[in-house]
C-alpha cells in the first residue's frame, strides 16, 4: 500500500502538505483534526477502491478538549516518524520510483 500511494505524493508535497511515515509499523488510523475543535475519526481511506467499493465511516466529534488530546497523541506518535520533504521524494532510488509505478497500475485493486 505504500508503494501505491507514495508515487502520488509530488503535488500534495509540492502544495505544502506535510507527510510523515510512521516508522514501528505501517499505522492504519485516520484522523483529522480541524481549527483545534472538530476531530474526525475512523475507518475511511481516501483512495479509489475505498470511495467505490469499500463501506467505510469517521465520527466527527466537535469538542475542543477531546481536539486537544487527540492533537497531544497524534503529537507523540509523529515522534516516531519520520517526515518526509519534496526533496528526500524527488531523490528516491530509480527502481524504488519503478516498483512505485508498478504498484500503483494495481491502485483500483490495493
Amino acid at each position: 500500500m505504500r508503494e501505491a500511494s507514495r508515487a502520488c505524493w509530488g503535488d500534495l508535497l509540492a502544495a505544502g502538505v506535510e507527510m510523515y511515515e510512521y516508522q514501528p509499523t505501517m499505522y492504519h488510523c485516520k484522523l483529522i483534526v480541524v481549527d483545534e475543535y472538530l476531530v474526525s475519526v475512523g475507518s475511511t481511506t481516501f483512495d479509489s477502491r475505498s470511495f467505490k467499493l469499500n463501506d467505510e465511516a469517521n465520527i466527527n466529534i466537535y469538542d475542543r478538549d477531546f481536539a486537544r488530546q487527540q492533537t497531544a497523541i497524534f503529537d507523540g506518535d509523529v515522534a516516531y516518524a519520520k517526515r518526509i520533504t519534496l526533496d528526500d521524494w524527488r531523490r528516491r532510488p530509480l527502481l524504488v520510483k519503478l516498483l512505485e509505478r508498478a504498484v500503483a497500475l494495481l491502485d483500483a485493486q490495493l
